[in-house]
C-alpha cells in the first residue's frame, strides 16, 4: 500500500524538485548578472586612476577591452557571451550643459541596444534627461560609467517551468579621479564598439 502511495506522489515530488531547482538557478544567474553590472561600472570608474596628481589620464581601448573581457569570463558558467550583452556608456555633460553619451562599448552576442541611445546620444537633437530609473546625471567636468547587462535565460530543464525570460540589470559609478574626457577613448582594436 505504501509503495503505491509513493508511486503516486513521486511525479509530484520530482516536478516540485525540478521547479525549485530551476527557480534557484534562475535567481543565482540574475544575481550574477547584477554583480557583473556592478563590477564593470566600478572598474570603469577606476580606469586611469593614478597617484600622480600632475597627470590627467586618458582611458584607452585596451583598458576597456580587458574590462569587458572580464565580464565574459565572469559569465562563463552560464554562457553569457553567447546569450548576453554588456553595454558600457560614459555619460557626460557637454560644454553647453546637455547630458550625452560620449562613448559606448559593448561585448556579447545577444542583439540588444542601450535603452538610452547610442554613442553621442543627447549631444544634438533630442535631449537625454539622464540614464537609469532615476535619470542619473553627470556633473560638469566628470563622467558617470553606466552599465547595462542583458541576458536571455537558458533554463536547466527546457522551457517547461519558466520559459526563457530576458533579464536586464543596470549599475552606475562616478569616475573616481581626474580623467581627460576630451578625446574619449584612444587606441586599441575597436572590436568592442557597439554595432
Amino acid at each position: 500500500m505504501s509503495f503505491l502511495e509513493f508511486a503516486l506522489i513521486l511525479p509530484i515530488l520530482l516536478t516540485l524538485g525540478f521547479y525549485g531547482t530551476e527557480l534557484a538557478y534562475m535567481a543565482t544567474v540574475n544575481m550574477q548578472l547584477g554583480q557583473i553590472a556592478t563590477s564593470i561600472a566600478d572598474n570603469a570608474s577606476r580606469l586611469g586612476q593614478t597617484d600622480n596628481s600632475s597627470v590627467t589620464p586618458t582611458v584607452t581601448e585596451k583598458q576597456i577591452d580587458s574590462m569587458l573581457a572580464g565580464a565574459l569570463i565572469e559569465g562563463q558558467g552560464f554562457d553569457f557571451e553567447e546569450n548576453g550583452r554588456v553595454i558600457l556608456s560614459s555619460l557626460e555633460r557637454s560644454s553647453t550643459g546637455r547630458q550625452y553619451i560620449h562613448w559606448q562599448r559593448c561585448r556579447g552576442k545577444l542583439a540588444a541596444s542601450s535603452r538610452y541611445g547610442a554613442e553621442l546620444a543627447g549631444l544634438t537633437g533630442s535631449t537625454l534627461a539622464g540614464m537609469g530609473a532615476t535619470s542619473l546625471k553627470a556633473p560638469a567636468n566628470s563622467a558617470v560609467m553606466f552599465v547595462e547587462v542583458y541576458y536571455t535565460y537558458q533554463p536547466l530543464f527546457g522551457s517547461m517551468f519558466v520559459g526563457t525570460p530576458s533579464f536586464r540589470r543596470e549599475a552606475a559609478f562616478m569616475i573616481r579621479d581626474d580623467r581627460n574626457l576630451t578625446p574619449g577613448v584612444t587606441g586599441g582594436s575597436g572590436k568592442s564598439l557597439c554595432k
